[in-house]
């Protein structure tokens, strides 16, 4: 009898540890990639937005994250990756013009996401020609640095509200600098849009890589650190970043509610 007992004890055990396994595994692993300021204080914050996004997916259930300045240099911070997301200069050079080509290729032919944040969703003008077909292969669009560029109001636009991108947020008047006429391929979807001199632009697009399940999305904003301080705007960020993970984003959107403190611009340098 006692055997009996411990034999039909044993699949109730292991269902037990495979559940208690499942809720502790992380449901993604993001990799930020950033770098030191090379622009005025408060805007192009790349590593203290990167560590801010990371503390709000962190509301949003077992999501492990790294932060590296510059492309990580241990491989275990590239294992089990599921997106990656770049808030540096042009990511068409800082990604495929660099020592460690292969390894972004690898990532992403595995079918691991990308988000680039503004300048990040770019590519200089005099390598358009050679880096530009692989680029926008993985990402969908860019905007060509530095071409035609405007700072002011506008009306922040959702071109797609049913867009996971789009949960769980309102369109409001945004104040940021524009990057004009970005090359959106045809097999993206335009996601936000501004106007600027009177003209539409486009700021945001999702794209589906089809050849390996890849999700990637583009935006030229967040060149003022202020905007990643608005809810709506770290929303429509994180949940870009849920999106490319290909974890769902709930119809009222990601967690994003952060204390004053980790919202905060670090102490300004000495100058």
């Amino acid at each position: 009898m006692k055997r009996s007992l411990f034999y039909g004890t044993l699949p109730v055990l292991f269902v037990l540890t495979l559940s208690l396994f499942a809720e502790a595994a992380p449901k993604a692993k993001v990799l930020f990639v950033g770098k030191q300021p090379d622009h005025p204080f408060a805007t192009h914050m790349y590593l203290h937005t990167s560590e801010m996004l990371a503390k709000c997916l962190k509301l949003n259930g077992e999501i492990e994250t790294v932060i590296s300045d510059g492309w990580p240099k241990e491989a275990s911070q590239l294992e089990g990756i599921d997106t990656i997301v770049v808030y540096s200069t042009p990511a068409a050079e800082f990604l495929f013009d660099s020592p460690f080509r292969d390894q972004v290729i690898e990532q992403l032919d595995k079918g691991v996401g990308l988000v680039t944040i503004h300048w990040a969703s770019s590519i200089y003008e005099k390598n358009l020609d050679r880096l530009g077909p692989v680029w926008t292969s993985y990402l969908g669009g860019t905007w060509i640095s530095n071409v035609g560029q405007h700072t002011g109001k506008s009306h922040l636009t959702q071109l797609a509200p049913d867009h996971p991108i789009s949960h769980g947020w309102d369109e409001y008047e945004i104040y940021d600098e524009y990057y004009l006429n970005p090359s959106i391929t045809d097999a993206a979807t335009p996601v936000l849009e501004i106007t600027a001199n009177d003209n539409p632009v486009v700021v945001g697009w999702a794209f589906e890589r089809e050849q390996n399940d890849g999700r990637s999305y583009g935006t030229t904003l967040g060149h003022f650190y202020e905007n990643f301080q608005d809810d709506a705007f770290r929303k429509m960020i994180v949940n870009a970043i849920l999106w490319t993970a290909h974890v769902d984003v709930p119809k009222e959107g990601a967690k994003v509610d952060l204390s004053e403190a980790d919202l905060a611009l670090p102490e300004k340098p000495e100058e």
